[in-house]
């Protein structure tokens, strides 16, 4: 076989070994995180196209929504350049920042923007506690206060009955607390009362500690970007058809 045969055999056999996307998510996520682009690829199913667009959205303690409104549509705006079929924005701590109210205009926002529909983070992870029955929570986090994710849940009707907050000085320091680590937490943190846990934020390893939470202490887990693959690929289902979620990612995708 000749150099030129071998190139394109080569070549046909990356088209072979390379399916399209069927359906495609456009992720808009802080331009800190690096977590979720990996852990997207590994666990959203298969025909689902994850693509992302940085802004700088998690902010200044002091940045409202509307501060941060230009970031937000600057990132939509180039985003539909790839026709998603729809956009997630990404980002827990920031969608929680101005409650049900404020998470409800940073969708309104996306959509009248792009014309394509929309979800928060924590609008899916709220409908993934709902799916499994969570009313009474422990929340787990690396932010500096857990005072917006408890407000927002309450405003759903959803108790936090114990809460933890790493105060981690930045996103670097996000990514450095082991999947262990985070179990370990759980197992520190939990509460009889609590009949769920909540591992808020999307640049962490706490998807990977999802399963073996639930395992030791019997009781269902939400995690951000979980409750985001779960809650995209149910809205894309029409686009994907058939589709299996990763058994790691708890017992939201198993029973539910």
């Amino acid at each position: 076989m000749d150099d030129a045969a071998a190139a394109g055999q080569s070549a046909d056999h990356f088209t072979d070994q390379f399916t399209p996307a069927r359906a495609k998510l456009g992720l808009i996520i802080p331009a800190v995180n690096t977590l979720s682009e990996p852990q997207f690829q590994h666990f959203a199913p298969d025909g689902m196209g994850v693509h992302v667009m940085r802004a700088r959205i998690s902010g200044s303690p002091s940045d409202t929504l509307a501060d941060l409104s230009p970031a937000i549509e600057q990132a939509a705006d180039i985003l539909t350049d790839m026709s998603p079929d729809m956009i997630v924005f990404h980002c827990t701590g920031t969608s929680m920042k101005e409650g049900t109210r404020g998470d409800r205009g940073l969708i309104d926002l996306i959509e009248k923007r792009t014309n394509r529909p929309a979800c928060s983070t924590i609008g899916l992870v709220v409908e993934a506690m709902r799916a499994l029955g969570m009313s009474k929570v422990v929340v787990l986090s690396p932010y500096k206060t857990n005072r917006d994710a408890i407000a927002y849940l309450a405003e759903v009707g959803i108790e936090t009955v114990n809460d933890v907050a790493l105060a981690c000085a930045s996103g670097a320091d996000f990514v450095r607390i082991t999947p262990q680590q985070w179990v370990d937490l759980a197992r520190q943190n939990d509460r009889p009362e609590a009949d769920g846990i909540f591992l808020s934020c999307t640049n962490t390893t706490q998807i990977e500690a999802v399963d073996a939470i639930e395992r030791a202490l019997g009781k269902p887990v939400v995690n951000s970007n979980q409750a985001v693959i779960w809650g995209a690929a149910k809205r894309l289902k029409e686009q994907l058809g058939d589709y299996c979620l990763a058994p790691a990612l708890g017992s939201l995708v198993r029973e539910h």
